[in-house]
């Protein structure tokens, strides 16, 4: 079948059930979203999507392809059909009869159409019956379908049908469905209809009369004119007309051959008696004595079986005979005085192409036959037919790059968030410029692998990226579960975080939790060195901050200000597998349920004496919960508990600055303005102890690194 069928029973399925059901209908079926309609597709594919139809549906088949033939008259009127189908007959017996016909025209574009055939039976008390013929065995039921939309749309009536016969063909060669089908119509208009279309006649009469009257008017005048207009109005109706034959045919054997260069007439026995000057140069033994239609050719359309009989149950069938040059298409008609059928025809042919390949010209032609005008209509048609095509298939391909695109875009666009908030994102997206913005409070947590030095001269590079890409998507996990940002990851250092860049009250608490999970998740990293779980020191601390995007080709979202070197220090300054809190991380955590230990006063480098604590868990909730793992939890907080503060991402966030300052997209123009905002050192370096005389002093540490961003 043609993509146009599939396509059709795609449309189907999107009107009636939704694009979801066509799409978990092409995935059963294993086909492609779209069909090219000249392109041929075997049966089977249409078929498993009957059938798959059928089952996701829950539907039986003949419901199923009853709606399908409904729905096939529409799609055809909706593709270009319409005036085709609307002037194909005056009634449905008409209709049905000129069906095969239309077949036979399509076929000039559609060339492997295997069209049904259909005739129609009037029996002697009345009665219609139709007869389907198809090769394709349990697709019947789309006739009812079909006939049904046809006599409602077109003839204003009611059709129902019900199978009479369903059997192998035996009128017909090869094995064929052969389906026979009682045909009961009866008008079924509703009065308003019924008067809409009275009016409407009423109306077309009144204006034929108005334009006669007008033609009329100035020639005629009194009785005279009446006369006139009440006998051209007669005159109009041609339901009386009856034709008149002469006595004897005025023309001659020889005019009638040349006339019509190709016809044949033969008798009841195929014999052939009388053939058209081309037929007899193209096919020279067909007259020979005692020759038989059967011997030169072999009927191609319709498939019957080659007897009188056979061909008169078919005899308003468009005929196309072949043999091995030539193949000719058109009219049986049976003269009952003379017991002889007449076969007026003209070649077949799709193109010039094919005319120079039969060895014809267009000459050889009869002035009044069609075909010439056919062939040289059908050429251009057929090269917007190919241009067609190679449209169809360019959309197609188009189609499929815009689907990868939009993959590849989703890639890049999650690679960008993961370098930059949203917002931030989004506006460099838009080229716009991102301002810096200072937040009063949030936040922040460093962290790094104890030793670390040591293990790096120790192992194979290899060997310390397993380690750390083992160790960083295990915290990557963890920033999703507590909404914290993360900002930097540099060697070993691991930096979040919270209320940054969208402001939240529960900043610390997210931070806190993410931090016992960050031990947690640390324990399950072997030490390639030792074969033992690795140790992490983490440190937090809790103030204002100044953030902004930093570079054009590569653009960071940076933190400044003394919070970050300060929560630096926490981390630096302390112990193996703890947790180290500044006094003002412990200030905002003292009363939400964690258990917190005082370390006491230490040396801070740069700070002095400051004291610290560290945290050693949470009572309210289980490791479980802190890992994320209750629940299949993704993110765990929903609301922040000490206010209603939004946490739209998209949403620019809401950061103070000075409105009177002029900036250039990173914040305040006036160099002054960062006075106060130190940039941030990573001092990694050993351990410090609690106990005073135990401080080592940077200055001794060969094995120290100092990272400093600006």
């Amino acid at each position: 079948m043609y993509g146009f069928i599939n396509s059709c029973l795609k449309s189907l399925v999107m009107e009636k059930f939704g694009q979801e059901t066509w799409d978990k209908l092409s995935s059963l079926a294993g086909v492609q979203d779209t069909f090219m309609t000249y392109t041929v597709y075997d049966d089977i594919l249409t078929l498993s999507l009957v059938a798959e139809a059928c089952s996701l549906l829950d539907v039986p088949a003949d419901v199923l392809l009853k709606l399908f033939g409904e729905h096939f008259f529409v799609f055809c009127k909706n593709s270009g059909y319409d005036a085709m189908l609307q002037t194909l007959g005056g009634n449905l017996v008409e209709f049905i009869e000129n069906l095969d016909s239309l077949h036979s025209y399509l076929a000039l574009s559609y060339q492997e159409m295997n069209a049904p055939s259909f005739r129609v039976e009037m029996t002697d008390d009345g009665k219609m019956l139709l007869h389907y013929y198809s090769d394709r065995k349990g697709l019947h039921h789309i006739v009812p379908g079909i006939m049904e939309a046809v006599a409602r749309d077109l003839f204003d009536s009611k059709v129902n049908m019900v199978v009479l016969n369903q059997s192998e063909e035996d009128e017909r060669t090869g094995k064929k469905e052969h389906v026979v089908f009682l045909v009961n119509q009866s008008k079924q208009v509703s009065k308003t209809t019924d008067q809409v279309h009275l009016n409407h006649r009423e109306e077309a009469f009144f204006r034929r009369m108005r334009d006669r009257y007008v033609s009329l008017a100035g020639k005629k005048s009194g009785w005279d004119l009446i006369r006139a207009l009440v006998l051209s109005a007669e005159g109009s109706h041609q339901s009386n007309f009856c034709p008149c034959y002469p006595d004897k045919l005025w023309m001659e054997e020889k005019a009638f051959c040349n006339a019509f260069p190709f016809h044949i007439i033969f008798d009841k026995d195929l014999k052939i008696k009388q053939t058209g000057v081309n037929i007899q140069k193209f096919v020279p033994g067909l007259q020979t004595r005692d020759a038989t239609l059967d011997q030169y050719f072999i009927i191609v359309h319709p498939q019957v079986t080659f007897t009188i009989e056979s061909i008169s149950k078919f005899i308003n069938s468009q005929f196309v005979l072949k043999n091995s040059t030539l193949k000719l298409r058109g009219q049986m008609m049976w003269m009952d005085s003379l017991g002889c059928m007449l076969y007026l025809c003209s070649p077949k042919l799709r193109s010039l192409q094919e005319l120079q390949d039969v060895g014809l010209h267009l000459a050889d032609l009869a002035q009044h036959d069609v075909t010439r005008d056919l062939v040289l209509l059908n050429q251009q048609r057929l090269a917007e037919m190919e241009l067609t095509n190679q449209l169809e298939r360019k959309k197609e391909e188009l189609r499929i790059l815009s689907r990868h695109l939009e993959a590849e875009k989703e890639k890049t666009e999650t690679l960008l968030y993961a370098m930059l908030p949203r917002h931030v994102a989004n506006q460099l997206k838009d080229g716009k410029s991102v301002k810096a913005g200072e937040f009063e409070v949030c936040t922040i947590l460093f962290s790094d692998v104890v030793t670390f030095t040591n293990i790096c001269a120790a192992c194979e590079p290899i060997q310390i990226v397993h380690m750390l890409n083992s160790m960083y998507s295990k915290f990557d996990r963890l920033t999703s579960i507590h909404d914290v940002y993360k900002v930097e990851t540099i060697g070993d250092a691991y930096m979040v975080v919270g209320g940054v860049p969208v402001p939240t009250q529960s900043h610390a608490r997210r931070v806190a939790n993410f931090a016992l999970g960050m031990r947690i998740a640390a324990r399950e990293v072997t030490n390639p060195v030792t074969d033992k779980p690795i140790q992490i020191r983490v440190g937090l601390h809790t103030g204002p901050v100044l953030a902004g995007v930093v570079g054009e080709k590569m653009p960071r979202y940076c933190l400044f200000g003394d919070t970050v070197n300060t929560a630096s220090r926490m981390e630096s300054h302390g112990l193996p597998d703890c947790i180290h809190l500044s006094n003002s991380t412990y200030s905002e955590l003292k009363d939400a349920g964690f258990n917190i230990q005082e370390r006491g006063e230490i040396e801070v480098k740069g700070k002095g004496q400051m004291a610290t604590y560290f945290l050693l868990g949470n009572l309210l909730v289980s490791e479980d919960w802190i890992m994320g793992k209750e629940n299949g939890q993704t993110c765990i907080y929903e609301e922040d508990t000490h206010g209603h503060i939004e946490r739209d991402a998209d949403k620019e966030p809401d950061v103070r600055g000075d409105p009177d300052t002029p900036t250039d997209g990173l914040g305040p123009s006036d160099p002054s303005h960062f006075k106060t905002i130190t940039p941030f050192a990573w001092d990694i370096s050993s351990p410090y102890g609690t106990n005073g005389n135990s401080i080592n002093t940077p200055e001794n540490m060969t094995n120290s690194r100092l990272c400093v961003i600006i």
